[in-house]
């Protein structure tokens, strides 16, 4: 068996070695060697591989990392009612990624990241009376997909949510992708205002990617964060426990800072 180490292989290392757990993990293991070889901190350095492993799947990590790296602003209620009936908008949801099979449905279905977003979208688009557009293909890493996202999330808008989409955009491979494969689609179409649809973690990423693009298009982007977190301060115990939630949301957070640096 061959694993050629292509640019999706390379990535999924990449990645597989910087996201939370795995950095954790290495400087436990550098801890515990150094300790092991009664050599100077080995015992400090592995308390803090202990200690950050902990932290990097609590719900208080995932919101510092998320407030360091900014929180786009709410779409108000108000700013949706006066976007009410004008004839020249959209909606447009990007893709988070997909389950290739799901067995209770008998096919692909939108993972978790994909939902929340699609069902803002939707939410958006019934508010607005805006139509609704989708974009998203297979990633560079989802190499096990046969179907594109945006083929999937077709299916379920029209299916479970009657709202069938009126651009479906399933060749772009990342967010630079989805920016340039479906503008020029929309501007086609009489669009001149374009309601972004992603998580508040992604939208930096996504508006650098999209303004580029619309500027020469005359279209104006409006950023519709989801994944927003309430600023109120207050904080429980099981906020400093690992659980699911907060370790997808630290590793998130990390994966889209990463993406920003390398521009993807």
């Amino acid at each position: 068996m061959s694993f050629p180490l292509d640019y999706s292989g390379f990535k999924t290392l990449l990645l597989a070695l910087a996201l939370p757990p795995a950095p954790m993990l290495l400087l436990a293991a550098w801890g515990g060697w150094r300790l092991r070889r009664r050599q100077r901190g080995g015992g400090w350095v592995l308390g803090v591989a202990l200690a950050l492993a902990w932290l990097s799947a609590t719900d208080v990590a995932g919101e510092a990392l998320g407030w360091l790296a900014g929180q786009p602003p709410l779409l108000a209620p108000a700013r949706i009612n006066a976007l009410k009936g004008q004839p020249d908008g959209a909606v447009l949801v990007l893709g988070g990624g997909v389950r290739r099979h799901v067995p209770e449905y008998g096919g692909g279905m939108p993972n978790d990241i994909t939902a929340e977003r699609l069902a803002y979208g939707v939410w958006l688009a019934r508010r607005t009376g805006w139509p609704l557009g989708f974009s998203g293909g297979i990633g560079w890493t989802a190499t096990e997909l046969r179907q594109s996202e945006a083929s999937i999330v077709a299916r379920v808008a029209a299916e479970d949510y009657r709202l069938p989409l009126r651009w479906a955009e399933g060749s772009s491979r990342d967010t630079r992708e989805n920016a340039a494969n479906t503008l020029p689609l929309l501007a086609q179409a009489g669009v001149r205002q374009v309601l972004l649809v992603t998580h508040a973690a992604h939208m930096a990423r996504a508006l650098r990617a999209f303004e580029t693009q619309a500027a020469p298009l005359g279209l104006r982007i409006v950023p519709a964060p989801v994944g927003l977190h309430a600023d109120d301060g207050d904080t429980s115990f099981d906020d400093w426990c690992p659980s699911r939630d907060g370790f997808e949301r630290v590793r998130y957070v990390v994966y889209e800072a990463m993406a920003r640096v390398g521009g993807r």
